[in-house]
């Protein structure tokens, strides 16, 4: 039972005004920030604030310093005393793998959770969740986001088994949105702590001119694509704060320059639209323990020179080098309205003609 008044906490029964809902209970934990518990508690990219949500069922979020649960009263408290575990596991200065918070959770649920494999060479333990068979641990307004087509899964895979992934296609084939959901999915199981958005600043065809605002408002339309993937995946607030933190990065292209980065997944959508000097700076961009996909179409390059598009020349550059994953998509893998399949059928017979 969640009490009604807590020390540290607050609870209350939800409006008596959804008779269906008297079930249900909301628990704000405060955690106080000065001794700097926040991390250890909710876990890198919050992934134990996640499986508590998955594992128990609970709406939960964290946001200045509080911890909020909704949910059935027997969840929510579970969920409560596993928070008020990691808690105390953060005051005591102990760190906590992920198993470990999964044993926290077994043990206040009442049920087992998933266990450990054996170890691997060096002696340090495997997770057997976290071994990744292609598939997308990301949903989309609840449904779980998948491939629909076999060059999709291929391009899955070629993620999985590749650190940097070439994806050329038509429009609609999937290639932005299943970099965006492979990022979010690798960043949900921390096996990276950032994840890139980058797109080149091209306008398709026309001169908008000087846009108003601030950089970012000016960068914003050209981003924009990017942001919907994102959006579609998580909810407002975890990206608003995930961009605060600069876990989650969305940038031009030619922002890139001069940086390293680590253990993180960098996607750079349209492609077709930077240079090869741009392409070059990109790709040597890549740190330790970090991948990159790299997605266009080369039949809508809007470059005034088309000769010059990086990904053309990467393509040719690196189609024979080791450790490079290449994935063709084509107007069979179009999952978007029906029509667009015919409308690529009907440009690609004017250039063949």
């Amino acid at each position: 039972m969640v009490p009604e008044k807590t020390v540290g906490h607050r609870a209350r029964r939800l409006s008596s005004r959804k008779p269906y809902d008297s079930h249900v209970v909301e628990t704000t934990i405060r955690i106080q920030r000065k001794t700097d518990r926040s991390v250890p508690v909710l876990g890198p990219a919050e992934r134990n604030l996640k499986l508590i949500r998955e594992a128990l069922g609970v709406h939960i979020t964290s946001r200045d310093g509080e911890i909020q649960l909704k949910g059935p009263r027997d969840a929510v408290a579970a969920a409560r005393r596993v928070i008020e575990r990691l808690l105390q596991a953060a005051v005591d200065e102990r760190s906590l793998t992920r198993q470990d918070v999964l044993d926290i959770i077994s043990d206040q649920a009442g049920r087992p959770m998933p266990t450990l494999d054996v170890s691997d060479e060096d002696g340090q333990f495997i997770d057997s969740a976290a071994t990744w068979d292609g598939s997308l641990d990301v949903y989309s307004r609840g449904k779980l986001i998948r491939a629909k087509t076999t060059n999709q899964q291929r391009y899955l895979d070629s993620i999985r088994d590749h650190d940097l992934v070439f994806s050329i296609g038509p429009a609609g084939t999937g290639k932005t949105y299943l970099a965006v959901a492979a990022a979010v999915h690798l960043l949900k199981t921390s096996r990276v702590t950032k994840v890139i958005l980058a797109r080149p600043a091209v306008e398709a065809g026309e001169k908008l001119g000087f846009l108003p605002g601030d950089m970012q408002a000016k960068v914003n339309p050209y981003l924009r694509p990017l942001l919907d993937a994102l959006h579609d995946m998580m909810d407002y607030a975890t990206v608003r704060r995930f961009m605060e933190n600069d876990v989650v990065e969305v940038v031009p292209l030619a922002f890139m320059r001069g940086r390293t980065l680590n253990n993180a997944v960098i996607i750079l959508d349209e492609a077709q639209n930077a240079t090869r000097g741009q392409m070059k700076m990109f790709l040597t961009r890549m740190g330790h323990g970090s991948k990159m996909i790299v997605t266009g179409d080369t039949t809508q390059i809007d470059l005034e020179e088309p000769r010059e598009s990086g990904l053309v020349d990467a393509a040719a550059r690196l189609a024979r080098t080791s450790g490079v994953g290449f994935v063709s998509l084509d107007r069979s893998d179009v999952v978007r309205h029906p029509l667009v399949q015919r409308v690529i059928d009907a440009y690609e017979e004017e250039t063949r003609s």
